[in-house]
């Protein structure tokens, strides 16, 4: 579905203070959902179409909808969307900021942050503008660039800034991906890198030598945010590949199945000084646990020192890379959703021989810092070719919440923003 967007100069002036001052009309679901499979109740609207890369999410108070954006040349950096005439759709889009590839966006204190893969930076932001109030200023510089290179974050209340510095590589191995190569041990990636670490969002150009390392041993934490209720740090977890499957390119002597099936992905809550075992353990989904990675002498069920590392809150289907992290905060969703976890996967890539999974929003109930529930699919159909990577497929990357309580869901193949909301019918 494509829609026509006017133009700030045309549109963002002129409708803004209708909308503000008068009641909006009632939004209609599209009659197919968007295409979506939802629980009863629940429907979908295609809320905008095109935002090229689209990945993470902020929504403002009055209802804006900011998405960062990996897309080439100008298309990247932030859009700022609008519904202006109320009817679930946006219709004025502008360029908040670009010249960059960006893959996270919040507010904090006044300001619009954002990052570029070897820097965190923020713009000041006036209420009720779809357009930055200035030029960014750099809170944090020189971040390492290349493997897991997205720099994901998140800011607590009192203004610690939270990032994900994924790995290098796949398993910290002496030559990357390469058969049957052991790892570095120690691997000296986790100085600088597949952890989580700590800043102040307030101050200006700090470095590492600012920094906390709040926690290590975590590959890839494309999904992090802070708990409503608790303002506790928790992330989810890209699993490590190539664990078996010669004939589909895997490492290791185990099954093609073995490899499409671990190690699992995983939610994780996480505290200063956590250790969750990446390179050295992956969590084996036939052992319900973590468990020594071959590269360290490992043989899928040995544990090792991994009986010391810090165990996932919850675990999902292998190589379902969780991308996007939200806790629904909400009170127009059914009271059992509020203060859980929506967690936004974009799909596997290695599963073959077996079909490609993931490619949805689940929502995983919690009671504090513990699952009360299995996970549960929430939103599906995103992917119509699952044989592979997939031309055609949407791929849910980002989540954020409206000020209704609506849900918005960011697919970064090919740039769809939905908007699902709750009837009750």
């Amino acid at each position: 579905m494509m829609r026509r967007f006017l133009s700030v100069s045309t549109l963002l002036l002129a409708l803004a203070p209708a909308v503000a001052g008068g009641q909006k009309p009632s939004a209609k679901c599209d009659a197919d959902n968007a295409g979506l499979k939802l629980p009863a109740g629940f429907c979908a609207i295609v809320f905008a179409d095109s935002v090229a890369g689209a990945r993470h999410i902020w929504v403002s108070p009055a209802g804006d909808v900011f998405v960062s954006s990996q897309g080439q040349n100008n298309a990247g950096g932030i859009w700022g969307l609008r519904d202006a005439n109320g009817d679930g759709r946006a219709d004025v889009r502008t360029k908040f900021a670009s010249g960059f590839r960006s893959s996270e966006v919040t507010m904090f204190d006044g300001y619009l942050y954002t990052e570029t893969f070897t820097a965190i930076l923020r713009y000041p932001y006036k209420a009720g503008s779809l357009e930055a109030a200035g030029k960014a200023d750099t809170v944090v510089e020189g971040l390492p660039a290349g493997g897991h290179f997205n720099k994901t974050f998140t800011i607590d209340k009192g203004g610690a800034l939270y990032v994900n510095i994924g790995s290098g590589s796949n398993s910290c191995q002496e030559k990357d991906r390469g058969k049957e190569v052991p790892g570095k041990n120690p691997c000296p990636e986790l100085e600088r890198r597949a952890g989580i670490w700590k800043w102040d969002a307030r101050k200006l150009h700090q470095t590492y030598a600012n920094s906390v390392h709040f926690a290590t041993g975590i590959r890839n934490a494309v999904g992090i945010a802070m708990h409503p209720q608790t303002n506790r740090l928790w992330a989810t977890q890209h699993g490590r590949d190539q664990l078996g499957g010669e004939e589909t390119g895997g490492n290791w002597p185990n099954s093609a199945h073995y490899n499409a099936e671990n190690p699992a992905e995983e939610l994780l809550q996480v505290n200063q000084g956590d250790d969750f075992g990446w390179p050295y353990c992956y969590f084996s989904v036939d052992e319900h646990r973590l468990v020594l990675a071959p590269e360290y002498g490992g043989d899928g069920r040995k544990l090792g020192d991994c009986a010391k590392k810090k165990e996932p809150v919850a675990t999902f289907p292998a190589h379902w890379a969780p991308n996007g992290l939200m806790f629904y905060t909400g009170s127009t969703f059914p009271a059992r959703y509020r203060n859980g976890a929506f967690i936004a996967f974009h799909g596997s890539w290695n599963r073959a021989p077996e079909e490609q999974a993931g490619f949805n929003v689940v929502f995983q109930p919690l009671n504090g810092d513990k699952a009360s529930g299995a996970y549960e699919v929430f939103a599906d159909g995103f992917a119509l070719n699952r044989v592979g990577r997939g031309s055609g497929n949407h791929r849910p990357t980002g989540l954020g919440q409206g000020p209704d309580g609506s849900l918005y869901v960011a697919d970064d193949a090919l740039g769809r923003i939905y908007k699902i909301v709750y009837t009750g019918m």
